[in-house]
């Protein structure tokens, strides 16, 4: 039971921020995320990241996800899928050279800083769709150009991230590194085939039969199956869970079934799990070892922002948006959140960050994810022309 205290204290003191947050104009995740800074390790050292509040934060990102397919524009996702892929493209780029020579800078080996090059260009979609949902900037061709470029984001870093691990085995004398990063491949292609699959039939064919079935909620019992689904077979092939909810609640979003899924998830995601999605970023922070890293700490933050601001930004220009566009799309591919950390995670676990340097790492994913809430707030309420 000792849990249930926990959640109790989590679930009042993110209700309590959130308000306060909005009092004072502030995008309410900000406040959240300082919840978890306070009552962790960083601070009180009263909450601690166990596996069942990573459970519940886990959860939370696909709810939250699942919600922002649901609100999503389909038809406003294929119209901006190339200024999304220019976009992200681009926001690979610059963090993997700017960041990963700037490594070099602070005397991290060239493949350290090639690696936390690739950490910083992971993008976190989740938190930007918090931001632009609390400000009915999700569907908008800029929300649009976001949410497909993060989708993109999240396959390149993947296939980096394989790559990067490919390499290590292959210095170490390991072998059959194309066969394994071959099948990664193929079964991403095949997942997003899966997809146009449950999008044009399956979801139709599951939310139609819903109705059939002798029990309260039968519609939202499909929806969230259909969800609980393809997030846990985004994550087989080496994708986040994030982007498998997603297209799940794009797909559903497709019947007739839209509104009554959303008005009835909605009040579950954010009671519970999707609060703790984001105390479960501030609960990753800790202050060990702040002021010998600094400089470093500094340098990466201001990059971190820089890069996506300005690299996804030019993608944007490239492809036509205007002034305002071009700033809101690259203030809301800033976010790195759990995408990142999982990268970092996974990097550590395969020795491609020496363990001196990890925790310096995850402070900066969290202040830059921390920073993108403010600019991207910024970003909406300079574009009067948003919903054009």
């Amino acid at each position: 039971m000792a849990f249930v205290g926990t959640l109790c204290l989590l679930i009042v003191a993110t209700t309590l921020a959130g308000h306060f947050a909005h009092r004072a104009g502030v995008p309410a995740v900000i406040g959240e995320i300082l919840v978890g800074v306070v009552l962790g390790p960083a601070i009180l050292n009263w909450v601690h990241l166990t596996n069942l509040v990573q459970t519940f934060s886990d959860i939370g990102v696909v709810v939250l996800m699942f919600i922002g397919g649901l609100e999503s524009n389909l038809a406003l996702l294929r119209k901006y899928l190339r200024p999304a892929i220019v976009v992200a493209i681009i926001g690979v780029i610059f963090p993997v050279v700017i960041m990963g020579l700037t490594s070099r800078l602070f005397q991290f080996s060239w493949f350290e800083s090639l690696f936390i090059g690739v950490i910083f260009s992971a993008t976190s979609v989740s938190i930007s769709v918090e931001v632009l949902k609390e400000f009915k900037a999700l569907d908008t061709k800029e929300g649009a150009t976001i949410l497909g470029a993060a989708v993109a984001d999240d396959i390149i870093g993947v296939i980096l991230l394989s790559v990067m691990i490919a390499l290590m085995g292959s210095q170490a004398g390991g072998s059959g590194v194309q066969t394994n990063l071959g099948i990664v491949l193929l079964e991403q292609v095949a997942f997003f085939a899966g997809v146009l699959l449950v999008v044009k039939w399956v979801a139709p064919v599951l939310m139609r039969l819903s109705d059939h079935l002798l029990m309260a909620a039968g519609p939202t019992i499909v929806a969230i199956i259909i969800c609980l689904a393809m997030a846990w077979l985004a994550d087989l092939v080496g994708l986040s869970g994030a982007i498998g909810a997603f297209f799940a609640g794009v797909a559903v979003a497709q019947t007739d079934y839209q509104h009554v899924v959303d008005v009835s998830i909605e009040p579950v995601g954010y009671t519970m799990f999707i609060p703790l999605f984001f105390v479960s970023v501030g609960l990753n922070m800790t202050f060990d070892g702040f002021w010998e890293s600094l400089p470093f700490i500094v340098v990466m933050t201001v990059l971190g922002v820089l890069t996506k601001l300005l690299g996804c930004g030019l993608g944007a220009r490239l492809n036509g948006f205007s002034g305002h566009s071009n700033y809101l799309v690259g203030s809301g591919m800033i976010s790195r959140g759990e995408m990142a950390l999982i990268t970092a995670q996974i990097g550590f676990s395969a020795h491609l960050l020496s363990g001196d340097y990890y925790s310096d790492v995850i402070l900066v994913i969290i202040l830059v994810t921390m920073i993108a809430p403010f600019m991207l707030k910024d970003a909406i309420h300079r574009a009067p022309d948003l919903a054009n």
